[in-house]
């Protein structure tokens, strides 16, 4: 099978589960996790820059390099692939509507969506990715190398637009940290957005204590935000479901390539970016975290290397989960999860809303980064309790259910029959 020539007529098997696929999903879920927390549990700024909330000390700058290096958006990206590569897999399987069921499948996952954007988190990656599956039909004939092409000129083009400002951002950073006398209005309204801002720690924090329906009242109040939050994650979004659409199209995530083949893709795209990202982190680390350059880096600069990140964990798993992992439990227990996807990524909001939330324990900026990294151990560890019990007994999460049963405008069996 030719890694770029392969058409729709030489897919993957739609019609079986793939163990190791379904790991990945669970990786996935399980690496949103550790950045989810830091924006539940601290002002927005804390989430690109230590500096903006506590972080002051080597282990919470160091706690910050390496999510940044390791984390933030490579297993958000990954999530997305899997989303592409899903619904390659469902457009691939034989129904008398594909295209129908797949639209009313989006606006099912928007209506869910919205919900947990009003409700638990306003930071919902769902409603982005409802929005950019309804073009991913537009690509279903596609060869591999036009997926890859239009996803990495989705990247290149989105990169060339936030660059055009973050050069200006940098430009004036460099005059300023050179000591010419420049405007200080650029630097303190990156530094109220992205640095340390007491006026914005204390804003937060009183959202905060709101009781759950003034919080849900703000968000609906905050819908042009939200629209244009969704809006700028799409190109991104985008790109990486079509890549997710091509590796399941040439048969990396179906399984079907070897252990070594798949390391070495692997490695191509480790080394390609963590260079690079490491390079980032020093630069930001060095600049004392200025907001410029925090915000250049972590939003601009990392985004293609956050991507191809993801790749590699993508063909590391696959090759592992396929091969030497492929009987032991640990990946029986991701598959479960990642089988789960939509009610764990759901639930995981919930106990984190429950734990930071002024309606429920209230931790809101009451801890550390290192603190709130412990926390993530709550959800994994519960995640990877619950969904393979879950399974046994029903055919989906409770929030697939819901998915499907909205889908089809009727509830779907639940239950799993005896002996099934």
């Amino acid at each position: 099978m030719s890694d770029h020539g392969t058409a729709l007529t030489s897919t993957p098997s739609a019609n079986r589960r793939i163990a190791a696929l379904d790991a990945l999903r669970g990786v996935a879920i399980i690496g949103i996790i550790p950045m989810n927390v830091i924006a539940f549990s601290m002002p927005a700024a804390a989430y690109i820059n230590p500096r903006a909330f506590g972080g002051h000390d080597l282990g919470e700058t160091l706690l910050w390099a390496i999510s940044f290096v390791l984390v933030e958006d490579k297993f958000r990206a990954l999530f997305a692939m899997m989303f592409g590569a899903g619904v390659a897999i469902l457009l691939d399987k034989r129904s008398a509507h594909p295209l129908r069921d797949h639209f009313a499948r989006m606006a099912a996952l928007l209506v869910i969506a919205v919900a947990h954007a009003v409700f638990l988190a306003n930071n919902d990656v769902l409603r982005s990715y409802a929005v950019a599956g309804l073009l991913l039909p537009l690509a279903l004939r596609w060869r591999v190398r036009t997926l890859l092409l239009v996803s990495g000129a989705l990247v290149a083009g989105q990169l060339a637009v936030s660059g055009w400002y973050a050069w200006d951002w940098l430009a004036y950073w460099q005059q300023r940290a050179g000591g010419a006398l420049v405007d200080p209005a650029p630097w303190q309204v990156a530094e109220a957005a992205y640095g340390f801002n007491p006026d914005a720690i204390t804003a937060a924090i009183q959202r905060n204590d709101a009781g759950l329906w003034e919080r849900v009242t703000l968000r609906l109040s905050q819908a042009e935000q939200q629209l244009r939050f969704v809006a700028a994650s799409l190109p991104s979004a985008l790109a990486a479901m079509l890549l997710g659409m091509a590796f399941w199209r040439c048969g990396l995530l179906a399984g079907q390539w070897e252990a070594r083949r798949a390391m070495r893709l692997g490695l191509i795209c480790a080394s390609a970016s963590l260079p690079v990202l490491m390079a980032l982190a020093g630069w930001t680390m060095n600049s004392g975290f200025d907001p410029i350059v925090t915000a250049a880096n972590v939003l601009v600069w990392s985004a293609p290397f956050d991507l191809a990140l993801g790749v590699a964990y993508a063909a590391f798993a696959m090759a592992l989960f396929g091969s030497s992992l492929k009987e032991h439990r640990s990946t029986m227990l991701l598959a479960a999860a990642g089988r789960m996807a939509l009610t764990n990524y759901l639930s995981t909001s919930l106990i984190f809303a429950v734990m930071f939330a002024g309606w429920g324990l209230g931790l809101f900026a009451e801890v550390s980064r290192g603190q709130a990294l412990l926390l993530c151990l709550v959800p994994t560890a519960a995640i990877l309790a619950w969904s393979a019990p879950w399974l046994r007994h029903f055919r989906m999460g409770p929030a697939e259910w819901l998915w499907r049963s909205l889908a089809d405008l009727k509830p779907r069996a639940l239950r799993r029959e005896a002996g099934s």
